[in-house]
């Protein structure tokens, strides 16, 4: 009986397989924790960061260039140019203050003689002008004309002559033999229209023409470059 129970023993203690039994002294003897190890945590994500205010006006002002010269701005708007009711009106108005010296031009004229010229134009040139030692480039004839008619004539005249670039030309205005009371009205008027209006704009001097080219019945007109 006794070897019977000794057999029962070892059956029950051979019953269970423990490969695992002298692990936990081998952990003991290296030091080891008999706990299980866990694993590392992950390192916290980094938080985002507000742009500062440098950065974000940074950005709104990429590709604006400054500008350095304050006189690059825009600048201020014209004023409008003051309506002509009556040029006629008005030109006459200018010759008044041409004769009393207010005006632009210096004006030298006689019964026969007529004279203009811009303030400030160098004597000499008004010396060739009367003397006519410039070259006419270019003529118009006003005989048979009205006022009217005269005044659209010597503009375009004028106007297509600068476009060309001539700079002496020459108006025949008559001696008025024909008009009422001989009184030269073209010549008169003329006076007026190479002084203000569309047609002084192109003028620079005037003078009554010498005898071979109409003589008081025609006036030379120097034109501005």
């Amino acid at each position: 009986m006794a070897q019977k129970k000794s057999g029962n023993e070892k059956a029950k203690k051979g019953a269970f397989n423990t490969p695992f039994k002298d692990l936990k002294v081998a952990l003991k003897k290296a030091g080891a924790p008999a706990a299980a190890v866990t694993a590392p945590r992950p390192a916290p994500a980094p938080q985002r960061q507000e742009p500062s205010d440098e950065e974000l006006f940074n950005q709104a002002m990429f590709g604006v260039s400054q500008i350095s010269d304050p006189r690059g701005l825009a600048p201020p708007p014209r004023p409008p140019e003051p309506v002509i009711i009556d040029d006629d009106a008005e030109a006459l108005a200018r010759l008044a203050e041409l004769v009393s010296g207010d005006g632009e031009f210096d004006i030298a004229d006689t019964d026969e003689y007529i004279e203009g010229a811009v303030a400030g134009v160098n004597k000499r040139v008004r010396l060739a002008l009367r003397r006519g030692d410039y070259s006419v480039q270019a003529h118009v004839d006003l005989h048979g004309l009205t006022k009217i008619e005269a005044k659209e004539k010597v503009e375009q005249f004028v106007a297509k002559a600068r476009r060309d670039g001539k700079r002496c030309v020459l108006v025949v205005h008559g001696r008025g033999l024909n008009s009422k009371d001989h009184i030269p009205v073209l010549k008169e008027q003329l006076k007026v229209w190479l002084q203000k209006g569309r047609i002084g704009k192109s003028v620079l001097a005037f003078a009554t023409a010498r005898p071979h080219d109409g003589g008081a019945g025609a006036v030379y007109v120097l034109l501005r470059r």
